[in-house]
């Protein structure tokens, strides 16, 4: 990636009528220039479909990501709802690469009060099945395990970078509200946000923060994490101390709104870093 793209959490809502192909339309029209894919509760988009996609996104000059669904975990005591969960992101892959899109996360799943390291185990195997068959596709999207919300869920930022370190093809989505939720309300400053930016080109290089997938929102939270997402300015999120840490650390790739008003967000957050 050249630069940091802000973009919305699926089509915008001032979006009319509010179809993918005039979401990504729209999107460019707001100035923007990324949109997610949200395939949170199914796969919406089907193979023949995907092409035209593909055009618009090009035509516009909108850079696609995609999150999968929310039905995931690659951690299920149950070997059908892991072998399910392969199965949606592997979905959600292979019809996000054929819409032209750049990089695909999940929340990969829970520990189910079991140790870290054997739950990290289990979940990397999981994630080498899914890289493989890409692989053995022809397709090269970006496999991205995402930073949650909750202490129940997997997915520290340690986690997440290790992962991409030892698996090709794995990258982090970095989701700076669910750092700020999951340690009930640190990760909310310059120094903090640096800290995390600092660690991400400590494992990664520099590859890593020009390569990366971003959400940005406000939330609301408490002792057990995340509660549920508010607007920027609804919230204690000091977004303009991230978002100049983003411009200091050179961060490149793309920065989703998950939002309530997800392009209403993403134009001020661009607004903000413009002018940094």
């Amino acid at each position: 990636m050249k630069e940091l793209l802000f973009g919305t959490a699926g089509i915008p809502l001032s979006s009319n009528p509010r179809t993918t192909i005039d979401g990504i339309s729209h999107v460019r029209n707001l100035g923007l220039g990324a949109m997610e894919l949200e395939f949170v509760r199914s796969v919406n988009i089907t193979k023949d479909r995907a092409p035209e996609v593909k055009k618009a996104a090009e035509e516009s000059n909108v850079v696609l990501t995609c999150h999968a669904p929310y039905f995931i975990n690659l951690n299920s005591l149950e070997k059908a709802k892991i072998k399910a969960s392969i199965q949606r992101i592997l979905d959600s892959a292979r019809i996000a690469n054929l819409c032209g899109g750049y990089s695909v996360c999940f929340h990969s799943g829970f520990y189910m009060g079991m140790d870290s390291k054997k739950v990290y185990g289990t979940i990397k195997d999981n994630l080498k099945e899914i890289i493989s068959t890409l692989k053995n596709e022809n397709n090269s999207i970006w496999v991205r395990p995402e930073t949650t919300g909750k202490e129940t869920q997997f997915g520290n930022v340690d986690e997440i970078l290790q992962l991409s370190q030892e698996l090709d093809n794995v990258m982090p989505c970095v989701d700076f509200a669910h750092f700020h939720a999951r340690t009930n309300g640190k990760y909310n400053s310059y120094g903090e946000f640096s800290e995390i930016l600092e660690k991400i080109e400590k494992k990664l290089g520099k590859k890593g923060l020009e390569n990366m997938h971003m959400h940005v929102t406000g939330i609301a939270y408490g002792e057990k994490g995340e509660k549920n997402h508010l607007t920027l300015e609804e919230s204690d999120l000091k977004y303009k101390e991230l978002l100049k840490a983003l411009k200091d650390f050179k961060v490149k790739g793309v920065a989703i709104s998950e939002s309530p008003n997800i392009e209403g967000d993403a134009m001020l957050c661009q607004k903000v870093f413009s002018k940094l």
